[in-house]
């Protein structure tokens, strides 16, 4: 048994994701702990919204969560050669609630998309629009999921050895730091 809380944040909506899948198999490898799925479906952001009715519940809930968690992993697909939408608007919202829920906060990025270089642009876009909030970003092992439609067996493991060892070398970098 542990008392540390890991927030899963999928930048995909979608319930048969990969990168949900990929997070499912992050969270199992980075063993014992409290495992919380943030919820991405928020509404847009919208300086005009927040300022008649300040921040809505959903994204001071998920502000709660990352404040809460002793480490992250953000699992991002690639659109159009970036982050998904729903991801850029939840940091904006986040952004937004007083606290600096990310500061400080270990933060492992992941990614799985359908192309060939696995989502290598949008983490690269992910991490630049992660700076602003100080988090302590992990830099490695990259771990980029190609092809990831065929990258999972009928259990939902990864069934590629090298990329189970890149992620099983970064969540435990991801523990180390949650403990520190």
């Amino acid at each position: 048994m542990t008392d540390l809380t890991l927030l899963t944040i999928c930048g995909a909506l979608r319930a048969g994701s990969t990168n949900r899948l990929l997070l499912a198999e992050a969270a199992r490898i980075f063993g014992a702990a409290r495992v919380v799925m943030g919820d991405l479906r928020l509404p847009l952001y919208d300086n005009d919204l927040e300022d008649t009715s300040g921040i809505p519940d959903e994204v001071q809930m998920l502000a709660d969560q990352i404040r809460g968690a002793d480490a992250v992993v953000i699992s991002t697909p690639e659109y159009n050669k970036s982050l998904s939408g729903v991801l850029k608007n939840a940091l904006d919202w986040v952004s937004r609630v007083p606290g600096a829920a990310w500061r400080d906060k270990p933060v492992a990025i992941v990614s799985a998309a359908d192309g060939r270089a696995g989502g290598e642009r949008a983490q690269f876009a992910l991490r630049l629009c992660m700076v602003a909030f100080r988090p302590r970003l992990l830099t490695g092992p990259e771990v980029m999921v190609a092809n990831s439609r065929q990258a999972f067996d009928a259990e939902g493991r990864l069934s590629d050895a090298r990329t189970v060892k890149g992620l099983t070398e970064l969540m435990q970098a991801l523990r180390v730091e949650a403990m520190r």
